[in-house]
């Protein structure tokens, strides 16, 4: 195997632990990791539905710096905002 072929596989190693269950806590031992049937199963008792859409990229990153301004999580804050949209 060539070098540039064994510098790809060992990439597509570590992208691969990366992704993989757990490593978004690596390095941090007091982050709890939830599986996605449990979160599921959290956001319906929530009333939460999943809505997916496609906006502008302007758009969303006008809504990730109002979410950190506001120091809320950016699924709360577009429900806030869509919630006021509507009513008026």
């Amino acid at each position: 195997m060539k070098k540039t072929g064994m510098a790809k596989s060992d990439a597509k190693k570590l992208m691969g632990k990366m992704t993989a269950p757990g490593a978004a806590g690596f390095g941090n031992s007091d982050v709890a990791v939830v599986d996605r049937k449990e979160q599921r199963k959290r956001d319906q008792a929530l009333g939460l539905v999943p809505f997916a859409v496609k906006l502008n990229s302007a758009l969303v990153l006008q809504l990730q710096t109002l979410a950190k301004e506001r120091e809320t999580d950016l699924n709360q804050l577009v429900g806030e905002l869509l919630a006021k949209g509507l009513a008026d």
